[in-house]
């Protein structure tokens, strides 16, 4: 699957294609088996791999921090108890430092993000080959393991982010209100032309920005990797040099993965704070 049959080419481009079902071009549905059969499903495709990665990953989350609430223990707490306390004392200290209003969804909300995202990101440490070649075995003919370097992912979060959005600042303000702020902030009701192109673009660029930066931070760290992996093929001493790039860029992702999952939830948590201000 890597240099046996692939050039560098292929075996980059085979490695940032989804495992995508649709409809197939003789009418039938079924799984792509080339990148121009997915191209040529459409808008409808669906990514498996996408779907299958985060949906299990959230499951993950969910069944780790059920079986610590499960073990909770007033007296010597275990490991797991200890992470999973700190987890939620630190997200619940930067919703207190960013949101302002009442909202007892907004804690829960902001630790969701941060760990399904994290668990998401954190899929890029896994060696670039191992799960493709894998599912290759079994006949999968690609399997794309970071849900996060499809921009599908990112953009489905990022617009149920904006939909919270739209939904409190109806709720909170009216609207009367909401429409009051795109249209007369801040040049007034004789700027309304002008308000309404400036907010509605500050408005549309937040699910946008979220998506983007996420997609784009990890789209680029997954091809660092891949790339890296090529150079194994190379020669013995590209071969070398490729383990010591790998370890590097590894421990350095380390810090790129947490980060992106802390910025989309700060971000998710700063955005429903100005949907409960009257004016931002």
């Amino acid at each position: 699957m890597t240099g046996e049959t692939l050039t560098s080419s292929e075996y980059i481009k085979h490695h940032l294609q989804n495992l995508t079902f649709g409809r197939l071009p003789d009418g039938t549905w079924g799984i792509a088996h080339s990148a121009e059969q997915a191209k040529e499903m459409g808008f409808w495709a669906v990514h498996l791999d996408t779907l299958g990665f985060s949906l299990g990953l959230g499951i993950l989350f969910l069944w780790l921090f059920r079986l610590a609430a499960k073990r909770a223990t007033a007296g010597s707490p275990g490991g797991l108890q200890n992470f999973v306390e700190w987890i939620v004392e630190f997200i619940d200290g930067t919703v207190r430092g960013s949101f302002s209003g009442r909202n007892t969804m907004v804690a829960p909300l902001a630790l969701t993000i941060f760990i399904w995202v994290f668990l998401m990101n954190f899929m890029d440490l896994i060696a670039v080959d191992l799960l493709p070649q894998t599912a290759h075995a079994a006949d999968v003919p690609f399997l794309k393991v970071v849900p996060t370097t499809d921009p599908n992912a990112t953009f489905g979060m990022s617009l149920a982010v904006f939909a919270l959005i739209l939904y409190y600042s109806i709720k909170i303000k009216g609207l009367g209100g909401f429409l009051g702020e795109l249209t007369l902030q801040p040049f007034g009701k004789w700027g309304l032309p002008i308000n309404l192109f400036l907010e509605g673009v500050n408005l549309i660029a937040k699910p946008v920005s979220l998506a983007l930066r996420l997609f784009g931070n990890m789209y680029a760290g997954e091809m660092i990797f891949i790339l890296i992996a090529v150079m194994y093929g190379a020669s013995w001493l590209l071969g070398s040099f490729a383990g010591l790039l790998q370890v590097g860029w590894a421990i350095f992702h380390i810090l790129i993965i947490t980060l992106q999952a802390f910025i989309f939830m700060t971000l998710t948590i700063v955005y429903l704070e100005m949907a409960h201000q009257e004016h931002h």
